[in-house]
């Protein structure tokens, strides 16, 4: 059984930097996708990064540059690092997990905003990121 906890949301000042990580219990490297997903306030929760089961990595625009994922197959744990944080970046961040072996990127290169909740079977409660000016 899938299970999937986020940690490390929080308050940061624009300018700064976060690291989210999620436990990933029944997942295994290779047999899933991995994913992090924001929800904006106002708007469809959407991808901005994701690792498939081939290990092909995918970033959207919006983070490409600030924002690295990341699996630690010791400890099972996805973790999303960024950096240059701005007041944009603040929402509800999600990790997700597939068996299929691409829809984590395609949450990003595929799917329209709102679509990566009908597609990807597992899912975080969510950790959320208030970035202030």
């Amino acid at each position: 059984q899938v299970q999937l906890v986020e940690s490390g949301g929080g308050p940061v000042q624009s300018g700064g930097s976060l690291r989210l990580s999620c436990a990933a219990s029944g997942v295994t490297y290779g047999s899933h996708c991995m994913a992090w997903l924001r929800q904006v306030p106002g708007k469809e929760r959407e991808g901005i990064a994701a690792i498939d089961s081939d290990g092909t990595i995918t970033y959207a625009d919006s983070v490409k540059g600030r924002f690295t994922i990341s699996w630690d197959n010791a400890n099972n744990t996805l973790s999303l690092e960024m950096s240059s944080l701005t007041p944009e970046d603040t929402g509800t961040y999600y990790c997700a997990a597939d068996h299929d072996r691409f829809a984590c990127g395609h949450s990003i290169t595929v799917y329209l905003p709102g679509e990566a909740e009908k597609y990807l079977k597992f899912w975080g409660q969510g950790t959320l990121v208030t970035v202030s000016e």
